[in-house]
């Protein structure tokens, strides 16, 4: 080698730069993998070609070099390198083999195909089967959870009232709170002699308990004549706030006769539109004046007059709408009345019991209002449902009588079948007809009639299927004739 030649000055660089002592480390705890030079590793990156580089080895996914004993590791110690141009032989590729075969091979390793098949129709099977017994677990937990959760003792509680002037007269109508569901339930409240300067004082008011107590030490005489706890009209020149209720007076059923009282069901469809596949809509309206009717009263002696009092009675109006399962199933109810069922298959179908209603809040409401209590006035119940009427019962309330309530339409078609089955509050009038559908009247059928084959179709279905106390009339005693109809 010569000093002049710059090829021999390069190889030694390279040889001062590949011997030379490594540089002092600052922290010689802690060494980075990438930072020294190896030789070796130097040497087999440039042999090996630009696809392969030092972190390979460093992360050993080239065995011969960093394990010898590894299968087909090359032996360096016999490398004598190649002449320039010779024939290379093939060089071996490695590769990562999974050791868990496709699903397909492990599938295989099960059984036949047809064995495969039917084993999986069983798992399937199986799976279904748990997953039907847990969603029955959870179905039957939600509701345990649900009876358990709901409280011991029913508590309500009235918490605004106000007067409403009615096409029937004017009523107050009182909204109730209650610790069982979430929903606003009302009464409308049918005793128009609370606004009277003098009331009879045989006749008592009926008024809430709840709405009349002391709520709290701070509430003002305001406060109570706002959330309507007041006595006679309010105006702004009379304003009269109420006094707490200790007990309901004690009324003789022998002078008065017992106040009227209806459970209505909120029906959106048949109150607020007028549909006509139910008459809801017809009988909220008639509950309202049928209560409103003036109330004879006994003279004390037979040469005396018999004298009147305003009518006087209430409706609960419970939020329970479509017979307790809710107006997204009612609708879906009516497409298969619209196939061909009737209102009980319809509910059936669709997972509900014909009737989901309950009374216990309603009771409650009543009790609240001196209505069917011991001691406190009886009430006649204005129903068909013979399933209502024992649910009452049931709560301790106290029913004289029980008045049917017969369609309007069934009253004008059959006037002379139905007139001796009729009480004198309900007797068929003989004004005219068309003067009669004018009539207005608390919903959207007013004092008109519901009518159509829907709605017969739905009377008959309650009484045929449900028990409803409304008498078939002579000419449609047939069932089989009722049907063709």
């Amino acid at each position: 080698m010569t000093a002049g030649n710059p090829h021999n000055d390069f190889d030694l660089s390279l040889l001062d730069l590949l011997t030379a002592p490594a540089p002092p480390n600052s922290n010689p705890a802690h060494h980075r993998r990438d930072a020294e030079l190896d030789p070796l590793l130097l040497a087999a990156a440039f042999a090996s070609g630009p696809h392969v580089t030092r972190n390979h080895y460093h992360h050993d996914f080239f065995p011969p070099v960093m394990d010898p004993q590894a299968q087909g590791a090359y032996d360096w110690t016999k490398w004598t390198g190649e002449e320039i141009g010779s024939r290379q032989g093939q060089r071996k590729k490695y590769t990562y083999v999974s050791r868990q075969a496709p699903r397909s091979k492990r599938l295989q390793g099960l059984g036949s195909g047809e064995e495969s098949k039917e084993n999986e129709s069983q798992q399937r099977e199986a799976q279904r089967s748990l997953s039907a017994s847990i969603n029955t677990a959870v179905l039957t937990a939600a509701r345990t959870d649900t009876a358990a959760s709901l409280p011991a003792d029913l508590k309500i509680k009235c918490m605004a009232r106000t007067r409403i002037p009615t096409p029937h007269g004017p009523a107050f109508l009182h909204l109730y709170h209650n610790n069982r569901d979430n929903k606003e339930h009302l009464a409308i409240v049918v005793d128009p002699a609370q606004l009277s300067d003098a009331p009879n004082p045989a006749v008592p008011p009926i008024r809430s308990r709840s709405l009349d107590s002391v709520w709290s030490e701070s509430e003002t005489e305001m406060d109570r004549i706002t959330r309507g706890a007041y006595v006679g009209k309010l105006s702004p020149s009379a304003q009269t706030p109420s006094q707490p209720l200790v007990d309901h007076p004690v009324v003789s059923a022998d002078s008065v006769p017992s106040p009227l009282i209806r459970i209505h069901s909120e029906c959106f469809t048949g109150e607020t539109i007028g549909s006509m596949r139910c008459d809801c809509g017809e009988q909220l309206d008639e509950a309202i004046r049928l209560i409103s009717q003036p109330i004879p009263i006994p003279s004390e002696t037979p040469d005396a007059p018999p004298t009147t009092i305003p009518g006087r009675g209430a409706v609960v109006y419970l939020r329970q709408e479509g017979r307790g399962i809710g107006l997204l199933s009612k609708i879906r109810a009516y497409n298969l009345q619209d196939l061909g069922h009737d209102t009980v298959t319809a509910n059936l179908m669709l997972g509900h019991k014909a009737d989901e209603r309950g009374y216990e809040i309603a009771a409650a409401i009543l009790r609240d209002l001196g209505l069917g209590i011991e001691g406190g006035e009886g009430v006649r119940l204005l129903t068909n449902n013979p399933d209502k009427v024992q649910a009452l019962e049931k709560e301790d309330l106290r029913i004289v009588e029980r008045v049917p309530m017969i369609p309007r339409s069934w009253q004008r078609q059959h006037r002379h079948s139905v007139e001796g089955l009729l009480p004198s509050s309900v007797a068929v009038d003989e004004e005219d007809e068309a003067e009669k559908e004018r009539r207005s009247g608390a919903t959207l059928i007013g004092g008109g009639a519901a009518h159509g084959d829907d709605l017969e179709k739905y009377l008959r279905t309650k009484i045929l299927r449900m028990g409803h106390m409304l008498p078939l009339f002579p000419e449609r005693t047939d069932k089989d004739s009722l049907d063709d109809q």
